[in-house]
């Protein structure tokens, strides 16, 4: 007999069990299977699987349409858990096998993140975004300037950083990814998808840091990661994240940062520090 996938009616989110019915995680398995590969893409299947039917289930909870209840708070702390665990066991699987993630993996943990942080937000559970109440609103009308990516310290990249509008003025004002691609003129795509995928591997690499505060780490994962994300969705209404054409090494980076953000929640998170180790 094989593990296998359990995923019941009703349940949100999915867990792995051993040929015995013991619970169990993909990294405990893929050390000692025959066909790991086969295991990873179960996972990842499994997962695809579980958003599918979380969509349809919190579709308008996710996406703003309704104040949650208290059982649909109690339901979105049960998501975003399932989909944290999902998104840090796959990552800690493929290190094992020296895998390196693919653009599906890519987009299914993207999405995963993405459904994540949208489970978290009417919970409360978002912290500050990089520089946040150091920038000027922006006023009516088209704004002159050029985007630049601003780290909060470069000595300590850890504290992450943002998309900011430098006017003319002087003046620096908030700006996203999205905007940058869509929205503005004489931008070079492909140069700002490699600078926010820098980004997101200097936060990613700091992590570990012995002064790096995992609050602050778990803030600029999920500001740099919700930015990208929201940028790279396959249709305003969709949540489904897709790569630009001759991206697909982004995947790597994004499942990369997925695990780091959850491993730095869970210090503080008390649902998710059974993932601490």
């Amino acid at each position: 007999m094989r593990p296998r996938i359990i995923q019941q009616d009703n349940q949100i989110g999915f867990h792995w069990a051993t040929a015995g019915g013991l619970p169990t995680t993909l990294v405990d398995l893929v050390g000692d299977d025959d066909e790991p590969d086969r295991l990873a893409a179960t996972h990842l299947s499994a997962l695809d699987d579980a958003m599918i039917d979380a969509a349809r289930r919190f579709g308008e909870l996710l996406g703003g349409g309704r104040r949650p209840t208290q059982q649909d708070r109690e339901d979105l702390a049960e998501l975003y858990r399932s989909l944290d665990d999902a998104c840090l066991d796959y990552a800690r699987a493929v290190d094992v096998l020296d895998m390196r993630p693919d653009s599906r993996a890519g987009r299914i943990i993207g999405t995963a993140v993405l459904m994540s942080i949208l489970a978290r937000q009417p919970l409360d559970m978002l912290g500050p975004a990089p520089l946040d109440g150091e920038l000027q609103e922006p006023t009516l009308g088209v704004v002159g300037g050029y985007g630049e990516m601003v780290y909060v310290d470069a000595a300590r990249p850890w504290k992450g950083s943002r998309w900011v509008v430098r006017t003319e003025s002087g003046a620096r004002l908030p700006l996203t990814l999205s905007m940058l691609l869509f929205d503005s003129s004489g931008t070079n795509r492909d140069a700002a998808r490699t600078e926010h995928i820098e980004a997101l591997r200097a936060v990613t690499s700091a992590a570990a840091h012995p002064d790096a505060d995992p609050y602050g780490v778990a803030c600029a994962l999920d500001w740099l990661l919700y930015d990208y994300l929201m940028a790279h969705r396959d249709g305003p209404d969709s949540a489904e994240i897709v790569f630009a054409k001759g991206r697909d090494g982004d995947a790597g980076v994004v499942v990369a940062a997925a695990a780091a953000s959850v491993a730095a929640r869970a210090t503080f998170d008390p649902a998710l520090a059974v993932r601490r180790g």
